[in-house]
């Protein structure tokens, strides 16, 4: 239990943690968001509140384990962030900020790959039980996932292919710190390596504030 509490305080994996992190994305996104002034940045902009409010949900199964309902709850919920909201808004959001005739043509079929993985995963989450479980000291949010490899694969191709084919640097910039971090997450935490990469996504989705501020859009 020592090693435990000590690994979580150096990786900063915990209920403090997830609503820390929740809440400065979410007062970063209003922020964002209030400050936006075109209707196609606007679920762009959006993201890092997205993320404020997984990070806070997360937050809630963290301390919600002797509660076995609201747990239940809030682990359903962070899984539909987690697997269903992401390879869908992201490819959508980069399209919509877009553009390059040529590059959009790419995001809508990114969008199409990322709207099939999303459903796919919702209806295995819908037909099974999410048992949130702590972890090496963070959460695992198992089920089962037929072609786990090929599935997360066609994933992270959705979210960092999305980036990379952007127009704007600054988002082919945040692909490439979002693949390093998926490669972390993967390494060290295999069995828990979701709820990692989502927190890591998480801080690194501050990158959209400096887009938006770079190109003076807020």
């Amino acid at each position: 239990m020592l090693d435990c509490v000590l690994y979580k305080d150096v990786m900063c994996f915990s209920a403090t943690a997830s609503f820390v992190a929740g809440g400065v994305l979410s007062a970063t996104g209003g922020v964002l968001l209030a400050r936006t002034r075109r209707n196609q940045d606007l679920p762009l902009a959006s993201i890092p509140l997205l993320f404020g409010v997984q990070q806070i949900i997360e937050g809630i199964v963290w301390i919600s384990f002797s509660s076995p309902a609201v747990n239940a709850v809030a682990a359903y919920a962070y899984t539909l962030f987690s697997h269903v909201l992401w390879p869908i808004f992201v490819p959508l959001s980069l399209l919509l900020v877009e553009i390059n005739p040529a590059r959009k043509k790419l995001l809508k079929a990114f969008l199409l790959v990322g709207t099939a993985i999303g459903l796919y995963l919702l209806y295995l989450i819908q037909t099974n039980t999410i048992d949130a479980q702590i972890m090496n000291c963070s959460i695992a949010y198992p089920f089962p996932i037929p072609y786990p490899f090929s599935t997360t694969a066609f994933y992270l191709v959705v979210i960092c292919g999305s980036c990379f084919v952007s127009s704007h640097k600054t988002l082919r910039i945040l692909g490439i710190a979002i693949l390093i971090s998926f490669a972390i997450a993967t390494w060290f935490y295999t069995q828990t390596f979701i709820s990692v990469w989502c927190f890591f996504a998480a801080i690194l989705s501050i990158i959209i504030y400096w887009h938006f501020s770079k190109n003076r859009k807020v």
